[in-house]
């Protein structure tokens, strides 16, 4: 399997949700499975079947996050030395010239993907058009709408 980019912060989340999965999550369904089983038939328990369905999801998410910190290509951005371009984990203050409006982006693992809190993911478009850049470029980006052009105003690794 190839290499999965988090950043520090996200492998620290994955690490608390697999362990909320184990030591909560787990144990809670286990003995829903129990209780279940102890009201008899089985082949007509809603309970029973309801439990086993989450059993199965925790146990993939489970070891859906075990394999990608396994794999994971944890990158502090505050070890990274790009000479001012843009990489994984930097944070970019840019300026869409389209609309006037300044916002900032960390480019971040598409599971730490938060629009909304200012990280875009590694595989997004403007992620893709932006990396190997510097402060002072423009950047044309193809986004389901068109064209969007941003002006990169810095880049910072915190």
């Amino acid at each position: 399997m190839s290499k999965v980019p988090l950043t520090v912060n996200g492998a620290e989340k994955l690490r608390v949700e697999l362990h909320l999965l184990k030591t909560v999550e787990r144990p809670r369904i286990i003995q829903l499975i129990s209780e279940a089983r102890s009201h008899g038939d089985l082949s007509e328990n809603a309970e029973y079947h309801a439990a086993k369905e989450q059993q199965s999801f925790v146990e993939g998410r489970i070891a859906e996050i075990e394999s990608k910190l396994t794999n994971a290509q944890i990158i502090d951005p505050l070890t990274v030395n790009a000479n001012g371009r843009v990489v994984f984990s930097a944070t970019l203050d840019l300026l869409d010239e389209d609309s006037g409006q300044q916002v900032t982006y960390q480019i971040v693992g598409d599971d730490e993907a938060d629009i909304g809190a200012g990280k875009i993911s590694i595989g997004s478009p403007i992620a893709r058009a932006l990396i190997g850049k510097e402060s002072g470029e423009v950047v044309e980006v193809r986004v389901p709408d068109g064209l969007r052009h941003y002006e990169i105003l810095d880049v910072r690794y915190v």
